[in-house]
């Protein structure tokens, strides 16, 4: 009865373990929104960006951060102030504003202030407003911009058709758009550099692609964004790789909203270099995840970015938060996840593994007590490494099983990045067409790893069990004799990499999982060594000694046998 009772015991206690642990908000490629949600706690938020950008009077990207503001407190109250700014200067609407000193260039179109903003791209097109900027750059002091206007000679270009042709508007216009970004110090100043290097070397006849590309970035950019919105953008982009990312981003985005989520994840956390590196590894999930951080606060952004992972929103944890206990220890997790992600997977971990311990205790508890003729065959203590075998197994399954996107492949591809250029025909092509697959994914590595584990666990296993028979208080006969009738056990490494394979197979070919075959095979080929390796190097040493001693014990029994013969 005393057994049942601490089967009962350790059976609860495990739940409690194994709840807890579920409870913590710390996942292996994934970050959990509450540590999210706890990063960005007493942070700037969109609404204050905006507000900043409504008193500066640039309308545009005030406007651009109340778009990507949905869901954060307060946004009304930006809503407000970014239309009564748009009725005190009906003229910002149409480019956007940002800029006194160039206020009297940008003439409002009074066909476009009743439907809103539009494109600077497709504003520099047009051959009136373009020669305007043009004759404003030429006058120019600085000497970037005049080398940059050089460019507009070039007879040989690689994407664009030269500017003095019948089709170099396109080439003209990117050339005034960058211009009048390097004339107003609205380029960052790296980027600057950038582009004044490059501007020496396309008029030195060294080639003009690398420039062109750049160019081509921004037109990109201008394309989606008005004056104010673009000089915003760009002023905290450093360099050409970044400027394309985002560039690519913001011509692919879906709609008005994802592009606003991009321009205020740039704003709030001024590190558009880790914001292009997020898009770019997570293409799929990246910008609604992004859009979602927003909601929190610049610390909910940059922790999302530092962290480098998908966004996990779990509804039953969220649910369980709303219950007074659960809720505290929810809070106390969620500040440690995030102060000390270590210490986070260190808790998590040793609940789940405790658990495992308690639930192997269990089924040690409900087992039988030994018969008296079994007696000599228990070794004390040897049980308790079975059972926390059996707790490294259980972490691994319970991992394998809650952790989320473990299995999912890689979303990080590098796509051909295409513009269509308004009065260009041609689509341009920049870039790599994709990214050259490879065998060892993501997926790969994590079943060749699970195989091996699992592998590794049933040869521990058998391990234990040879040191329990070694230890037993039995005659080497009769050891001999349970070491036979462990066959089976000291095979299930190979039994096991059978199955691994065969269900490997299956779902591959259901297409159900997507991976190698290299890594199917691993199952079988991570039995055969560990099962070798245990029969030739501890197995067959431990027959042959109890052999021997048998032999002796033969040897012994023959001896006294004769003694006893002799005398009679």
């Amino acid at each position: 009865m005393k057994r049942w009772v601490l089967a009962l015991i350790c059976a609860i206690f495990g739940l409690a373990l194994l709840f807890c642990g579920l409870l913590v908000p710390m996942h292996l490629q994934a970050v959990d929104v509450g540590v999210i949600q706890r990063a960005g706690k007493d942070t700037s938020t969109v609404v204050v960006h905006g507000m900043n950008w409504v008193n500066g009077e640039n309308w545009g990207a005030a406007q651009m951060l109340m778009d990507a503001s949905t869901g954060v407190v307060g946004r009304n109250r930006l809503a407000i102030a970014v239309t009564n700014l748009a009725q005190l200067h009906p003229e910002l609407i149409s480019w956007g504003g940002g800029d006194p000193r160039f206020r009297a260039l940008f003439k409002p179109d009074s066909k476009k202030l009743s439907t809103g903003t539009y494109p600077f791209a497709g504003y520099v097109l047009r051959l009136e407003n373009r020669g305007r900027l043009l004759d404003f750059l030429r006058a120019s002091t600085r000497s970037d911009v005049k080398e940059l206007l050089r460019c507009r000679e070039l007879k040989e270009t690689a994407i664009f058709d030269p500017s003095l042709s019948s089709s170099g508007q396109a080439f003209d216009a990117a050339l005034t758009l960058c211009g009048l970004l390097m004339e107003g110090g609205r380029l960052n100043p790296r980027l600057n550099e950038t582009v004044y290097l490059l501007a020496i070397k396309a008029n030195r006849n060294e080639g003009s692609r690398e420039l062109e590309a750049l160019l081509l970035d921004l037109t990109s950019l201008a394309q989606r964004m008005n004056w104010g919105q673009l000089t915003v953008f760009v002023s905290q982009i450093s360099t050409s790789d970044t400027l394309h990312i985002l560039a690519d981003q913001a011509i692919k985005a879906r709609a008005d909203l994802d592009l606003a989520q991009i321009f205020a994840a740039v704003c709030l956390t001024g590190k558009p270099a880790a914001v292009a590196n997020y898009l770019a590894n997570f293409s799929q999930t990246g910008l609604d995840d992004m859009g979602l951080t927003l909601r929190f606060g610049a610390g909910a952004v940059n922790e999302l970015l530092q962290r480098n992972q998908r966004l996990h929103v779990s509804s039953w944890r969220m649910r369980m938060g709303t219950i007074p206990p659960f809720g505290l220890f929810l809070r106390f997790a969620a500040d440690l996840c995030w102060l000390a992600p270590a210490l986070g997977f260190a808790l998590k971990w040793l609940f789940i593994l405790a658990s495992g311990f308690l639930f192997a205790l269990t089924l040690h508890f409900c087992k039988l007590s030994p018969t008296d003729m079994e007696r000599p065959l228990q070794v004390r203590g040897l049980h308790l490494i079975r059972e926390f075998l059996f707790a490294l197994g259980f972490l691994l399954m319970v991992l394998i099983l809650s952790e989320p996107f473990l299995a999912q492949k890689s979303q990080k591809v590098e796509n051909a990045f295409r513009l269509r250029v308004p009065t260009v025909g041609a689509v341009v092509s920049a870039g790599k067409i994709g990214a050259a697959s490879t065998i060892m994914n993501q997926l790969n590595v994590l079943t060749l790893l699970v195989f091996f584990v699992l592998q590794g666990l049933i040869y521990t296993v058998c391990l234990v069990k040879l040191a329990e028979i070694r230890r037993q208080n039995v005659p080497p006969r009769l050891k001999l004799k349970l070491l036979d009738n462990e066959d089976h056990l000291f095979d299930a490494g190979l039994y096991l990499g059978f199955v691994g394979t065969i269900i490997s197979l299956i779902l591959v070919s259901l297409g159900i999982i997507e991976f190698s075959l290299m890594a199917a095979y691993s199952s079988t080929s991570f039995g055969i060594i560990f099962v070798s390796i245990f029969k030739i190097f501890h197995l067959r040493g431990t027959r042959r000694k109890l052999l021997l001693e048998v032999e002796a014990e033969i040897a012994i029994s023959e001896h006294q046998s004769a003694q006893v013969v002799l005398p009679s």
